[in-house]
């Protein structure tokens, strides 16, 4: 029984679509990395110089104040404190990183389909030596005449 389910399981573990998955898995790891690293180590910081260092964290509105009399400077005092804040600053930061990845990984696919071309230029399409009979629609050859399936004068090449 254990020898029979062992035999089933490494039949199933070195399937040809299994493997593909495994590698598909590990090389996505890898692009995360990649991504990540573009994002962090050369995005943000040009973006933190272009916008002077603006950081959205500490944008909030407050709905409700907390008992008391309390400013609050950050949007951490204010939970502390237990107001009830709509943190706009907080969406806007994570939708800037959501647009920062995002134009990333286009930018990384981008290029690498320029070098998939560069390296596999696409191969030129083959003309046509066949055309449709508009009566039958059975194959015929481009320059046939008639069709030899329905003997139809065929119309005058365009």
């Amino acid at each position: 029984m254990a020898s029979k389910m062992l035999k089933e399981f490494r039949e199933f573990a070195v399937k040809g679509n299994v493997v593909d998955m495994a590698v598909g898995i590990i090389i996505g790891a890898a692009f995360t990395s990649i991504v990540n690293s573009l994002v962090k180590d050369v995005f943000t910081p040009l973006i933190g110089l272009a916008t002077g260092g603006m950081n959205f964290t500490n944008q909030f509105l407050v709905l409700r104040e907390a008992p008391g009399d309390v400013v609050y400077h950050t949007l951490e005092q204010a939970q502390a404190a237990g107001a009830v804040t709509l943190n706009y600053g907080l969406f806007l930061n994570a939708l800037l990183s959501f647009l920062i990845v995002a134009f990333a990984t286009f930018l990384l696919i981008r290029n690498i389909n320029r070098l998939k071309n560069l390296a596999y230029p696409p191969e030129a399409v083959a003309a046509p030596t066949v055309k449709d009979c508009p009566y039958c629609l059975s194959k015929i050859p481009l320059p046939a005449t008639r069709c030899p399936a329905c003997t139809s004068q065929q119309p005058e090449p365009e």
